[in-house]
């Protein structure tokens, strides 16, 4: 069975229809079993951040670290959380403050010039995470950035042969969930050794819902 458009298509029906009723928008995640792939080499290390061509429905929530005019353009923009330069001073070594933000916010963009500030304060928290900042120049469009990374997801695999990466929500349409899902499937195609050939098992499930397999 392929991981072609109508076998994706119909695992995805199956799982909005294993989800269960329940009172909120559950989110639909795609899980890979990774096979013939050495873990220990560089091959077995992959982190990809995926634009998704259809809205999840569940925006993610950005975390924005900048100076100066650059800050006030990132508040204007409607980021989530603002970090400033003293602010990021004040950070050092609050273990607690920190994991409090790597948990609350799903993407960190970071003005350039901060970055070693920024790896040595936020680097260990977020860093294990997969949510290292993503550095951009101090000129940058930061509200066209801070669109794009509203629909991006990471696509990651550390230490297990396995990717697991949210691709959507219960109430978009099947096609819109599909795309998205094709997308990340494209990335890994390029990414991995073999391609799709290095993918043993796909399951599309719900949150709460039974994960339905789909054998490629």
């Amino acid at each position: 069975m392929p991981l072609d458009n109508k076998t994706i298509s119909e695992a995805v029906k199956q799982a909005k229809a294993k989800s269960g009723e329940k009172k909120f928008n559950q989110t639909v995640d795609m899980i890979l079993d990774i096979v013939e792939i050495d873990m220990k080499a560089p091959e077995g290390k992959i982190q990809e951040v995926v634009e998704l061509p259809h809205a999840t429905g569940k925006p993610n929530k950005i975390c924005v670290v900048a100076s100066g005019e650059f800050a006030f353009k990132a508040k204007n923009a409607q980021a989530d959380h603002v970090i400033e330069r003293s602010d990021l001073d004040a950070l050092a070594g609050k273990k607690k403050e920190l994991r409090k933000l790597a948990s609350e916010y799903d993407v960190f963009i970071s003005e350039a010039p901060l970055m070693p500030l920024v790896g040595r304060i936020l680097g260990p928290v977020l860093g294990p995470r997969g949510k290292m900042p993503i550095p951009v120049p101090p000129n940058a469009d930061i509200a066209a950035i801070i669109k794009k990374h509203r629909n991006t997801v990471v696509v990651r695999m550390r230490n297990q042969p396995i990717i697991q990466v949210s691709v959507g929500s219960q109430q978009m349409k099947d096609e819109e969930l599909v795309d998205n899902i094709m997308t990340v499937l494209r990335v890994l195609d390029g990414k991995l050794k073999r391609g799709l050939k290095n993918v043993k098992y796909a399951f599309i499930k719900t949150s709460m819902g039974e994960p339905v397999k789909i054998k490629p």
